[in-house]
């Protein structure tokens, strides 16, 4: 029983650290850009500049069935499954449309250029510039899942109904944590304005 405890304890140690590692870790990742417009009790406006992306188009609808299949196509191409063999450094936040079908995205590096990025080995994966955009954003912790997401989604809409802001029916959800970080989740939906 004392032996145990004991493994239990070192465990439970070694998790806490490697949980603070990540948290750390997650400081020196590069960011897509923004800049604040305006902040709202539920929400905030922001301006989000032109930004490069690699993203695969998926052929299921909702978070739960495209989440996994599209993160694990995407890392696959910025950990070397590309022509060169070639690791990129791991962006946040991962970004997926909500729309009938799911577009996953991950931001490319500031330093690089379409140009200079190598080719995928996997077909599906596109390069796409997002254009500067304005969007309302509103923020939930915890674990992402489709109820959550609608229920923020829905939350946002009456929030800007509630302030007479016109929105697009571009929604997008961003996951700012590697899925095996389990503290300080931090999720968004985000629409663009009109």
């Amino acid at each position: 029983m004392k032996m145990v405890i004991i493994v239990l304890v070192v465990i439970l140690i070694a998790f806490s650290f490697l949980q603070l590692y990540l948290i750390y870790g997650q400081r020196n990742i590069e960011t897509y850009s923004y800049v604040v417009k305006n902040k709202f009790k539920q929400f905030e406006i922001r301006i989000y500049e032109t930004t490069l992306f690699t993203s695969v188009k998926l052929s299921t609808k909702g978070y739960k069935n495209s989440s996994s299949k599209g993160f694990s196509i995407l890392a696959g191409y910025i950990f070397g499954n590309n022509e060169r063999n070639e690791k990129i450094s791991m962006t946040s936040p991962v970004s997926m449309s909500l729309d009938d079908s799911m577009t996953m995205m991950f931001m490319v590096p500031k330093k690089f250029n379409k140009d200079m990025l190598p080719k995928p080995n996997q077909s599906g994966i596109e390069f796409k510039v997002e254009p500067s955009k304005t969007v309302a954003a509103i923020r939930f912790s915890g674990w992402a899942n489709d109820a959550k997401i609608e229920k923020y989604k829905q939350r946002l809409k009456a929030a800007l109904d509630a302030e007479g802001i016109k929105y697009s029916n571009q929604f997008y959800f961003f996951g700012y944590n590697a899925p095996y970080e389990v503290f300080n989740r931090k999720n968004e939906v985000i629409v663009e304005l009109q």
